[in-house]
């Protein structure tokens, strides 16, 4: 019920100023009413609703919505404004992650170093078996990683985000069927930079992989 509702919603189906009202979100999914309020709760903490005496559940404006909500991503890249959102999504990760590897290379400790080293060496064997599943795993943990050793709590609370973007490149069809060997260099490349303690390069290996992942998407989005 929630996924369904908050795809209606992400995706336009349920403009904002749609009003759904509890009574018949109960007939609709035969759900009993605590049912029913507990995904309308879900729904406003996310902000994608708000709820008001006499009126009803309506849909907020987009603005309001709460975009760092991984489901409220997931919703949107599996609706039909999925382009617009991994255009925003990637300029997100342009403006964080490049920083975030930046810091990485100063703050570091040596077993987030020596870790980022081993995830990139299985990203290129991963890559080379062409496993998609496990490779995106990898690269998951990769980044997380990088944003939790760059050492700024911020960044790494935006490890979820990174990670529905990455899911939803794999399972939307986004991804070569092998991931392009320039891309894994660039994050064994940004793993060495850590490692060395050396913040320009890594900084400039991580913009290099937001580019080619944004050039590659457009490439295979047609």
């Amino acid at each position: 019920m929630l996924d369904e509702l908050g795809t209606a919603i992400a995706g336009g189906e349920l403009p904002p100023g749609s009003v759904l009202r509890l009574e018949e979100l109960q007939v609709r999914y035969g759900a009993s009413r605590t049912v029913a309020r507990e995904v309308v709760r879900a729904l406003e903490t996310m902000r994608l609703t708000s709820s008001k005496r006499r009126v009803g559940v309506t849909v907020r404006e987009h603005a309001e919505w709460n975009h760092y909500d991984p489901r409220v991503i997931r919703w949107q890249l599996d609706g039909p404004q999925r382009q617009t959102a991994l255009r925003t999504l990637t300029e997100l990760r342009s403006a964080i992650e490049p920083s975030a590897a930046r810091f990485a290379a100063l703050r570091a400790t040596p077993e987030q170093r020596g870790q980022l080293r081993a995830l990139g060496s299985r990203l290129a064997s991963t890559a080379k078996a062409r496993d998609l599943t496990t490779f995106l795993g990898h690269d998951i943990d990769f980044h997380d990683l990088l944003l939790s050793a760059s050492g700024n709590p911020m960044f790494s609370q935006l490890s979820a985000v990174v990670a529905e973007v990455l899911t939803g490149r794999t399972g939307h069809g986004l991804m070569p069927p092998e991931p392009q060997p320039e891309a894994v260099a660039l994050h064994q490349e940004v793993a060495l930079a850590v490692d060395r303690g050396e913040p320009d390069r890594a900084e400039r290996a991580m913009r290099d992989i937001v580019i080619q992942a944004r050039d590659e998407m457009v490439e295979l989005s047609g």
